[in-house]
């Protein structure tokens, strides 16, 4: 078995605050020593991941920043990847180019951007990425493929980080980790998409979660070792009482109280329970990338001053 990899802890943000408080956030997050910071790309949530990114890139030092993650159905891959270089280059080789086939249907709806079915938009990622992959070396670029064409473009803003900066695809379905296992160097596991666009929240299980792994593990073959594993956890409580809070959790959902607190989406307890937790899970799944959101940044420092790097 592969040794365990250290931890690296990151902050997903969902707000849009005014530039003074915003700037003081991002910071705020790299003193208290998160790895990461990272946007989703949403039209319903927060700031455009873009523009975050580049302005991050600015605001910090040592943060890796990242879209977590780009929707491959509102970027072009060469819009992406001229994105992406740029802010390597402005933060000196710190992004992680975060990427998926999109879920959301209902922010599709609202824009007239066509929701196709999964299939298609996992085949069109598919096809973004080996693009992606050619484009981020600033090389002359030719490919031919079915959805993307591209006739000797080079684009100027080569990206710092050689080959590519590591790429991450996130995804739950055994399709997209199969992808995600060939071609990732971080996989993000969550709860699959539904066909109409919400999120299955029965599969946040350990059992459901140990099933994606294993595709990931068969889709990577021999580099599975490679590979880091990440985890959002939306759902982080410091409690003296982990019990109480679970089953008021499993209260709103299709879970048992004992099923909410062996979900690796989930994160309850003192900061020492979480400690143990977290290593117990790097132990089982082989989760070292863990990612949870702006609000809970100050109350998880300690958790992340205790494990980080280690």
């Amino acid at each position: 078995m592969a040794a365990a990899k250290p931890f690296r802890f990151g902050i997903q943000s969902r707000s849009a605050d005014p530039r003074g408080v915003w700037l003081e956030m991002v910071r705020r997050i790299e003193a208290l020593g998160y790895d990461t910071i990272s946007w989703p790309d949403h039209f319903l949530r927060g700031f455009e991941p873009v523009a975050a990114l580049a302005a991050a890139a600015i605001a910090t030092e040592r943060l890796r920043l990242s879209g977590f993650v780009f929707d491959n159905d509102f970027r072009h891959p060469v819009v992406l990847a001229m994105s992406a270089g740029s802010i390597d280059i402005l933060s000196s080789g710190r992004l992680e180019l975060g990427i998926g086939a999109g879920w959301l249907k209902e922010e599709y709806d609202l824009s007239g951007i066509p929701f196709d079915p999964a299939g298609v938009r996992i085949a069109r990622l598919e096809e973004a990425i080996r693009l992606l992959k050619l484009l981020l070396t600033g090389e002359p670029t030719h490919f031919s493929g079915e959805f993307y064409t591209v006739d000797g473009l080079s684009l100027p803003p080569a990206a710092v980080q050689r080959p590519h900066p590591p790429i991450l695809i996130g995804g739950g379905s055994r399709k997209i980790l199969s992808l995600a296992g060939r071609e990732a160097n971080i996989v993000g596991i969550t709860n699959r998409a539904l066909p109409d666009g919400s999120k299955d929240t029965e599969d946040t299980t350990a059992e459901a979660t140990a099933r994606k792994i294993g595709w990931v593990r068969e889709a990577a073959s021999d580099r599975f070792p490679e590979i880091e594993l990440n985890i959002i956890c939306p759902t982080v409580e410091i409690t003296d009482d982990r019990r109480s809070a679970a089953e008021r959790i499993a209260a709103d959902l299709p879970l048992s109280a004992d099923e909410v607190l062996a979900s690796p989406t989930v994160l309850l307890g003192t900061v020492d329970e979480i400690v143990e937790t977290l290593q117990e899970r790097r132990e089982r799944f082989g989760f070292s990338y863990i990612v949870v959101l702006e609000p809970v940044m100050e109350a998880f420092a300690p958790v992340v001053a205790r494990l980080a790097g280690q």
